[in-house]
């Protein structure tokens, strides 16, 4: 018990400020809500926490530090308050400060423009998405199969170069036909701006190959090339998120508080899988989040013409985790005992 506090301390600090906050803006009732929203942005970002924690282990302790810090005030004010202002001041051709300012004084004129730009919304984070499940699972040498029948093919197939941005490409293009006119532009480009963004954060690393070995520059870099993943990825992650919570409150403080605290969640959970080398003793864990992430680019994009329930999301994504869990100790129970000699 001593241990799990060690790892959910300053959620658990957070949340108890971050409420008592919601009710002074609103009463029991903001208080509420912004409980219900913590809890459905741990359920839709449970995966995200193990696939952070894939690309989390392979970070040092410093850079792991500063995801926990500097990438937490990044995710819960960034992602979750300022992001959706400065859509809602693009969208509606405003400052930034006047955005905000109508965020506060039009909250339901505010939720109306944010939501009116989740088609360019969904085809970034969409597209960002599908990028990283298809780059896990068409990766030529990937030896470790859950679902055999599908992922071995899939192995096989990443032989082929630059395979994942030609799958990813062939998507935007169908769904973009499935949209009315005027929105298949920019579905188009946001979704393209969401492929290049990966590509650009993902292959980041590669500059730094021809680097001496153990060069703290290198190390530097390539903490910053990780940490730059996960903030995108993140990012991703809670567009849905934040449209959907005007669902049930259109006061940005309050949205920001329920999902901020959802967000410590998230991040606590990636540095428990870490350190407890959790991906190592559930051998599918991490399958199955890279199954859950596809299933959300595939949800993000089909939200753009047909309205899909967060509820729906979330069960799903839960529901890939739990198989995952339940076939690694499955395997764990037949895999032979190691032989002491």
């Amino acid at each position: 018990m001593a241990t799990l506090f060690k790892f959910f301390k300053s959620s658990l600090i957070f949340t108890i400020v971050g409420l008592i906050l919601a009710y002074l803006i609103g009463g029991p009732k903001a208080a509420f809500i912004a409980g219900i929203l913590s809890v459905l942005e741990v359920s839709l970002s449970f995966d995200n926490a193990v696939v952070n924690a894939t690309v989390l282990k392979d970070m040092d302790a410093k850079w792991q530090q500063r995801f926990m810090t500097w990438g937490m005030l990044i995710a819960v004010f960034g992602m979750r308050v300022v992001f959706p202002v400065l859509i809602v001041a693009v969208v509606a051709h405003l400052s930034p400060w006047a955005a905000l300012m109508l965020a506060v004084g039009e909250p339901d004129r505010y939720a109306a423009t944010l939501t009116s730009a989740h088609v360019v919304v969904a085809g970034f984070g969409g597209a960002f998405l599908l990028m990283v499940f298809l780059k896990f699972f068409l990766d030529k040498e990937k030896d470790v199969h859950w679902v055999r029948v599908i992922e071995e093919p899939l192995s096989k197939l990443g032989k082929m170069e630059a395979v994942e941005i030609a799958v990813c490409l062939a998507a935007i293009y169908g769904i973009s036909t499935l949209l009315q006119a005027h929105e298949q532009l920019s579905f188009v480009l946001a979704a393209v701006a969401g492929l290049i963004t990966y590509i650009l954060v993902d292959g980041f690393a590669a500059l730094l190959e021809t680097e001496e070995p153990g060069d703290a520059g290198l190390v530097a870099r390539t903490g910053l090339s990780a940490f730059l993943y996960l903030e995108v990825l993140d990012a991703s992650f809670s567009f849905d998120g934040v449209i959907g919570a005007f669902a049930l409150s259109n006061n940005i403080f309050i949205i920001a508080i329920g999902l901020g605290i959802g967000a410590m969640f998230v991040r606590s959970l990636t540095l428990m899988f870490v350190a407890k080398g959790t991906l190592d003793q559930f051998r599918y864990l991490e399958h199955g989040a890279f199954y859950a992430i596809g299933a959300l680019a595939s949800i993000m994009f089909i939200g753009t013409f047909h309205e899909i329930s967060e509820v729906v999301t979330g069960l799903i994504g839960a529901g890939f985790i739990g198989l995952a869990l339940w076939s690694s100790i499955r395997h764990n129970k037949r895999a032979p005992a190691p032989v002491l000699e």
